[in-house]
């Protein structure tokens, strides 16, 4: 993606598919000079000569403010592009009117000629494939409607302008996504450079202090002792901070579920995560990350100060899981059903009720002296 400065001095993204509008405007002048020279070698031949002109003229006038329209980026607009279907057509359509009958049976060119084929490629670039197939259909559908018969120039012509506007459509969309990729990889390189700067200064100042304070804590005994342990506790939260990756979004709405469970790791919690990215819609994964937060918070409520928790994040392609484990004392039987009951609804509704919404699967294993995993799948 290649950048150019405001008038103001700040840089602005150029448009992806600037090239293929540059293409638009070359094509757009070499076939209005080749449909000035049919014009010239057909003008004896024409009924109403000075028709043929008019429309010439229309077509230069045409050609002169969509070279402008389409050279500058707040011009390219579907209105300007439909204007340009709309009186391709209306123009090819005064053939009959120009022609003699003996032109028509001699497939002499329409009054256009390919000019026509303009408005196919800009539906193309500004639209993508589905437009730049639609609009050479249209365009094909008119020349057959003119010449009134089915004949092979017709069939190629319509096959050329719908394969065209496909493959340019195509060369569009592709250049679009790849601009958004690049600069989706640009800010979290940026934000991973950032990153690390912040991890070095932090390293050498606050983590340096709080390793010191536990340290000097736990060789001192008594109250020191706990001051110890939150510094320890501090310290590995801040660690996890550093070392989580880069949060946000993509501009299709997904983001990494990695960052949100890696915050969640401390002194007493272990986090898993892949090395590479983790794409979920963003609701869902801010879903995931709440039902992690809800089952380590019963952890800290239910299985003791000591109990110590794992939490596992595993991408299989096609689904997503999950896995909260804990070695805390476990669930007896029938003791959720009884919460319930009771109107205690953490389980029910911030575990389970979350997992439905996403249509995933929740599995609970448990019992007596045998800690609690929660397992939960969610498919893409």
């Amino acid at each position: 993606m290649h950048t150019k400065p405001s008038d103001q001095g700040t840089p602005t993204t150029e448009d992806p598919v600037a090239h293929l509008w540059r293409g638009t405007v070359a094509l757009r002048v070499v076939t209005f000079l080749f449909a000035v020279g049919t014009t010239a070698v057909h003008r004896a031949d024409y009924e109403r000569v000075w028709l043929a002109w008019a429309a010439v003229a229309v077509m230069f006038a045409w050609s002169v403010f969509t070279i402008r329209a389409y050279g500058r980026e707040d011009g390219r607009r579907p209105r300007v592009v439909v204007a340009d279907l709309v009186l391709a057509c209306g123009l090819m359509s005064l053939s009959p009117l120009i022609m003699t009958d003996q032109q028509f049976v001699l497939d002499a060119p329409l009054i256009t000629t390919i000019w026509a084929c303009n408005p196919v490629v800009a539906a193309a670039a500004l639209g993508g494939q589905l437009a730049g197939a639609l609009s050479g259909l249209l365009v094909a559908l008119v020349t057959y409607l003119n010449r009134g018969a089915l004949s092979v120039d017709v069939v190629r012509d319509a096959v050329l302008l719908t394969g065209a506007g496909l493959v340019i459509g195509m060369a569009s969309a592709t250049a679009r996504r790849s601009a958004v990729r690049l600069a989706q990889a640009l800010r979290t390189e940026a934000a991973t450079a950032e990153r690390e700067r912040l991890a070095r200064s932090i390293h050498d100042g606050v983590l340096q202090v709080l390793a010191r304070v536990r340290k000097r804590g736990n060789e001192l005994g008594g109250e020191a002792a706990e001051l110890a342990r939150l510094a320890g506790e501090q310290e590995v939260a801040l660690r996890s901070l550093v070392a989580a990756a880069p949060g946000g979004s993509t501009p299709d709405g997904e983001a990494d579920l990695r960052p949100a469970l890696q915050l969640l790791a401390t002194s007493r919690v272990q986090v898993s995560t892949p090395a590479t990215t983790v794409m979920l819609p963003a609701a869902a994964a801010f879903e995931l990350a709440a039902v992690v937060r809800e089952a380590l918070s019963n952890v800290d409520k239910h299985a003791g100060p000591q109990a110590r928790a794992w939490v596992l994040l595993e991408d299989l392609g096609e689904e997503v899981v999950v896995s909260v484990r804990d070695d805390g004392p476990g669930i007896p039987e029938g003791r959720l059903a009884s919460a319930e009951a009771e109107g205690r609804m953490g389980v029910a509704k911030s575990i389970r009720g979350r997992v439905e919404e996403l249509r995933g699967t929740l599995e609970l294993q448990t019992g007596p002296g045998e800690g609690t995993e929660w397992e939960v799948r969610v498919h893409r």
